[in-house]
């Protein structure tokens, strides 16, 4: 297969997977609640596809070093999560959206501009959400009100996801490995998220979800983490493979830990 038709079947499978979890997830939040819509969310469904198509046309050092720059970025979705679910209870979508991705683009250039090695960059994910999941515990208690919904939304709603996701794909081709991985842990399917269900939901209630969905994130940092420790030592198939089965139990055992506390 030709390296242009490569590149465009990875944009159209990128945009199928990551349009068909969000729409899911917004579904899931109106029948299910907060909790279960935020970790279908912040399953790994666009940063495991970017790094299984960046495995095809680079080597396994190529992919640590990714995932290596992935993994100090993904601190940063902690700060814009907070910025967004705090803003969402008082201001409307613009302001709260537009201030968190802001402030996500200025703090990932920061962190950037350092050298992080992978265990510096761990610590940073462990401090960072670890802080933030303690700031926000107080925005997760807000119910998701039930609304009739209209024929157009769902259609809507892939729309607003395909475009999105299509901008930050073809946004990643721009860089090297350290803008692929920064790129590829844009927090893309929580932006949409906010997007869906602040207009539909109002503030506090999206703002819940996204309280919730600060483990999952956490979650994708774990798997990066170990997809750097074990892409050159056990290869980078076993590596990819991690990267999405960490995250996924990691949801999974949050959601025990949640139901059996509840």
């Amino acid at each position: 297969m030709s390296p242009d038709a490569l590149f465009w079947l990875s944009i159209v499978l990128k945009l199928v997977l990551t349009a068909g979890i969000v729409v899911s997830a917004s579904v899931v939040v109106e029948r299910a609640g907060p909790l279960i819509g935020a970790l279908v969310v912040t399953l790994p469904v666009t940063v495991w596809p970017a790094y299984v198509f960046l495995s095809l046309d680079h080597d396994a050092s190529y992919l640590v070093s990714s995932a290596g720059a992935g993994l100090a970025v993904n601190a940063v979705s902690g700060v814009f999560m907070l910025i967004y679910l705090v803003l969402a209870q008082k201001r409307g979508l613009a302001v709260s959206l537009g201030v968190a991705v802001g402030s996500w683009i200025i703090l990932a250039q920061l962190v950037r501009s350092f050298n992080w090695n992978l265990y510096s960059a761990g610590l940073l994910n462990l401090l960072i959400y670890s802080i933030c999941i303690t700031l926000s515990w107080r925005y997760r208690g807000v119910t998701a009100p039930r609304m009739v919904r209209q024929w157009y939304e769902l259609p809507l709603r892939t729309a607003l996801v395909c475009t999105l996701m299509a901008a930050v794909l073809l946004l990643s081709q721009w860089g090297g490995a350290e803008a692929a991985g920064m790129v590829a842990v844009y927090p893309i399917s929580t932006t949409c998220t906010m997007l869906i269900l602040h207009a539909r939901i109002g503030g506090p209630a999206s703002a819940a979800v996204i309280t919730n969905g600060l483990w999952g994130i956490f979650g994708i940092g774990i798997g990066l983490f170990v997809l750097a420790s074990t892409a050159l030592s056990l290869g980078a198939s076993v590596g990819l493979a991690l990267l999405l089965a960490v995250p996924v139990t990691w949801n999974m055992s949050v959601w025990r830990i949640r139901q059996r506390r509840a």
